[in-house]
């Protein structure tokens, strides 16, 4: 973590969840699939209900046949910082799991793809990269572009890449790329139920 990195945690945590944040100023320095590969696996040994594995990861690499498809299915405003990153993936969970014999609709998919996002994203960090999640994206599209098979949802998209130095940043660059903080632990908190006033 560098020393200008403003967040600060209430309560004692492993530094790399301060370190995490989304980027979107990126080198442009292409992923190598077995970086990749080592993020996904982090991602595998997440929890899920009945030990399901929910996630799916569909990803491009920089310039590989994929990337322009995946590229496109973006909103205009991340197309214009992803195309300085080295991998756009989606994240698909499946909305069934089979139990025995069965496949059983899973009310967990989205919670336990959820955990394996944050597993992917931490290793990132850990491994010199950074991922930031979006939902900016074409809902309408994807699904089919992306040929989703039945009962299965898009959770987000991701883009991974070397994030900019803070010393190379651009004047524009550097207030937009300072992590952000967080509200504090007691605003979403509680000892016991919600009260009868809660929203």
């Amino acid at each position: 973590m560098t020393l200008s990195n403003p967040r600060k945690a209430d309560h004692a945590i492993d530094p790399l969840f301060l370190e995490r944040h989304s980027p979107r100023a990126f080198t442009g320095e292409a992923v190598p699939e077995a970086e990749l590969m080592r993020m996904i696996e982090a991602a595998r040994w997440s929890p899920s209900g009945y030990n399901s594995q929910p996630w799916r990861f569909l990803y491009a690499l920089r310039d590989d046949a994929h990337w322009q498809t995946f590229f496109d299915l973006l909103v205009p405003g991340n197309q214009k910082w992803v195309s300085g990153t080295g991998a756009i993936l989606f994240l698909v969970s499946n909305a069934r799991m089979r139990v025995g014999d069965e496949l059983k609709p899973s009310y967990s998919h989205s919670f336990d793809t959820g955990a394996a996002s944050l597993a992917f994203q931490l290793q990132a960090v850990r491994q010199g990269w950074h991922a930031h999640g979006m939902t900016g994206f074409d809902h309408a599209r994807a699904p089919e572009v992306l040929r989703l098979p039945e009962h299965h949802r898009i959770e987000a998209a991701f883009a991974v890449g070397r994030k900019v130095a803070e010393a190379d940043l651009t004047e524009e660059q550097r207030p937009k790329e300072t992590p952000n903080g967080r509200r504090p632990i007691t605003d979403f908190v509680i000892a016991g139920p919600f009260s009868p006033q809660a929203e």
